[in-house]
């Protein structure tokens, strides 16, 4: 393989990567309860998937995916547990929940008689099962609802039902110009000019430290004047819209925690580099960044 080969390939499994990360990570939720010293020792051995944090002799901090959490608060209520808070609430209403299934379902619901609901690990009711629409996962009414209260999307594969929220700072801005100089790869057109800018503040209960400050970011982004240009434009204003441009974690350049980051939807931070510098030309960046639209509901 030719160095600038392997400097492309290098560059397109960071991308991967750092998408991966984001990916898990935007799927983890934090909740603190109220527990007994038994209960305390017992879960760090029960619950090995979630990161527990003591927040003193009485409390824990829990961090996971949304299944992992549930399990540990159907464990809890079943000892006794009697106070319990949601850190990371979504209020985002969900028009695609199907209670009430159609007759092409009904093979699926059959088929949930001895089956768990992978959630609350009881086993399925015909009565009270929920069959998705588009991936066929089942789950118990009551599990899917709050669930979809957190996120819509599928809690086993994250096949979005409705339109996703992130968690990008609110009080941003996204501006748009453009100019009549082309990028490499688009000679025979202009260049799309996107500034972002989201100004510092404290963070909320979705982020990853509720109540710390964190630095505000300003970036600028390039797209070439040509028809998918501007399709794709379209597509990250509908992003930037839904908070799902940008998150607060750490940044995956400096190191540095408690930062705007950007949120698995790759831009062109630079006109000129290749792939290796986030620039032009890459012919294949229109069509990737389409895909990771895509999988955020956005298309």
């Amino acid at each position: 393989m030719s160095p600038s080969g392997k400097s492309v390939h290098d560059q397109f499994a960071r991308e991967q990567f750092i998408t991966l990360y984001q990916n898990i990570a935007t799927g983890l939720q934090t909740r603190t309860y109220d527990c007994s010293q038994g209960i305390i020792a017992h879960c760090q051995a029960a619950f090995p998937q979630l990161l527990i944090t003591h927040k003193d002799e009485r409390r824990l901090q829990l961090t996971g995916n949304f299944i992992s959490l549930e399990r540990f608060e159907t464990f809890l209520n079943g000892s006794a547990q009697t106070y319990s808070h949601y850190q990371t609430p979504n209020k985002t209403k969900v028009k695609d929940t199907p209670y009430k299934q159609p007759v092409k379902q009904q093979k699926s619901i059959d088929q949930a008689k001895d089956e768990a609901c992978p959630i609350c690990l009881e086993t399925l009711k015909i009565s009270e099962c929920t069959v998705l629409s588009k991936c066929k996962h089942r789950f118990c009414k009551d599990c899917l609802e709050r669930a979809f209260h957190v996120k819509p999307t599928c809690p086993i594969c994250g096949e979005i039902y409705g339109n996703l929220t992130g968690t990008q700072p609110k009080g941003g801005t996204m501006t748009v110009s453009s100019d009549r100089s082309s990028l490499p790869g688009y000679e025979r057109y202009g260049t799309i000019i996107i500034n972002y800018h989201i100004p510092r503040g404290c963070q909320g209960d979705e982020h990853p430290n509720p109540g710390m400050p964190y630095q505000g970011a300003t970036r600028i982004a390039y797209l070439p004047y040509s028809t998918e240009g501007n399709k794709v434009l379209k597509l990250l204003q509908r992003a930037f819209d839904q908070r799902l441009t940008f998150t607060i974690g750490r940044s995956s350049t400096t190191g540095q925690n408690n930062v705007v980051t950007w949120n698995d939807i790759h831009h062109k931070t630079s006109r000129y580099g290749g792939s290796t510098c986030y620039g032009y030309p890459d012919p294949d960046y229109l069509k990737r960044v389409q895909d990771e639209l895509k999988a955020k509901g956005i298309d």
